[in-house]
């Protein structure tokens, strides 16, 4: 079946008449055991859940992998880095997500793990970069990364890290497995923020980790049953609910920031637009043969620095100034106000998570904020 059926069908019940349509929110920390209590069944609440397990399973099918769902996206992330031994070396985009470089940065001062930060568009240089590493390896990869919106060669990148012996993790959740499958392309695990556009309508916290290892399956469930990172039963509902219409909130999102992205470029107080769907973008014939369609993010500079992008969020109505990103709601924010964001990414610049709303209506009140912060230009 198509990823976009399989968001609509895979996680449901075994059907049968009279049978739930939806697997129920399973509200229990306590398990009945056997009377020989010898583990069978679920056992305890923080082993497992209907309710995780229904939406592990569609996640898992959309990705073609097995899932395990995480209290946050962080959390999730956090068991990926910690797959690697002690005293190894981390690559990563030197323009990653700024929680993700913090975790690094944390694992740096506890003397876990040494990073390299790397240009992941540039292929020999990470291969170069990974040849340099003595001993193991963990090569971590966003594309499109967040918030540069750089295309990253998932399948040349993988080969390099497998070649040096590197596990490969790739964090999905800006593209979604609806428009790219990582470990299709090589990787060995893929991670997502389920609070963005997965589950899609801003009122869940959530994460997951995909895989085809059963060995890096059991290492990931330990973590995350030892650290207690599990996700409630609720935000699983919530995020399966919301995974059901992903494939039409997403096909709405990228058509209205290809639109957008191709408006920005002509207006005054603009200085660049980021968006892989343009077609002089550094990323864009990468992105036409790795992706089926282009993201529903676009990042823009403004003309005259961080005054004029903190005027343009200011000026705004109906796009909401928020730090979030994949919701039904169009988002907008200037990243370097982030004290821990990467400081390749310029003060300049704005972020914006396009929603469902009509592009008409988000168009006039961007290009009217842009407006109001052209004389700062």
């Amino acid at each position: 079946m198509s990823p976009e059926t399989l968001a609509v069908v895979a996680g449901r019940p075994p059907r049968g008449p009279g049978s739930e349509l939806n697997t129920p929110v399973s509200l229990t920390s306590t398990y009945v055991g056997g009377g020989s209590m010898d583990g069978g069944g679920l056992g305890y609440g923080r082993f497992g859940n209907p309710t995780w397990e229904a939406l592990e399973t569609a996640l898992g099918a959309l990705e073609g992998g097995s899932a395990r769902a995480f209290a946050s996206g962080m959390a999730a992330v956090s068991a990926a880095l910690h797959l690697v031994p002690a005293d190894a070396t981390v690559l990563v985009p030197h323009g990653a997500y700024n929680g993700t470089h913090s975790v690094l940065d944390l694992l740096v001062e506890q003397g876990r793990a040494r990073v390299e930060r790397v240009d992941v568009t540039d292929a020999a240089g990470v291969r170069a970069a990974l040849a340099a590493v003595a001993g193991p390896a963990l090569l971590w990869l966003e594309s499109p990364t967040n918030p540069l919106l750089e295309v990253a060669d998932l399948a040349a990148l993988s080969a390099a890290g497998h070649e040096r012996g590197a596990l490969v993790v790739v964090d999905n959740t800006f593209a979604t497995p609806l428009v790219q499958r990582p470990l299709d392309l090589g990787a060995d695990v893929v991670v997502h923020s389920v609070t963005k556009f997965l589950s899609g309508h801003s009122d869940v916290v959530l994460g997951a980790v995909v895989t085809r290892s059963e060995e890096l399956l059991a290492r990931l469930v330990r973590h995350r049953t030892l650290h207690g990172a599990i996700p409630g039963p609720m935000e699983a509902f919530l995020a399966l609910r919301g995974l059901r219409t992903l494939p039409l909130r997403l096909e709405r999102s990228q058509r209205s920031a290809a639109e957008l992205a191709l408006r920005l470029r002509g207006h005054r107080a603009v200085a660049r637009v980021r968006h892989p769907s343009l077609p002089d973008d550094p990323g864009h014939e990468l992105a036409r043969r790795q992706m089926s369609g282009f993201g529903a993010l676009v990042s823009i500079e403004v003309a005259g620095g961080a005054a004029a992008a903190d005027a343009v969020v200011d000026a705004v109505r109906l796009w909401v100034p928020a730090t979030s990103l994949g919701g039904v709601e169009s988002l907008i924010e200037r990243r370097r106000r982030h004290a821990g964001e990467p400081v390749v990414v310029p003060e300049e610049l704005l972020r914006l998570s396009v929603g469902v709303e009509d592009v008409e209506d988000l168009w006039a009140d961007l290009s009217q904020a842009l407006d109001a912060a052209a004389p700062l230009a």
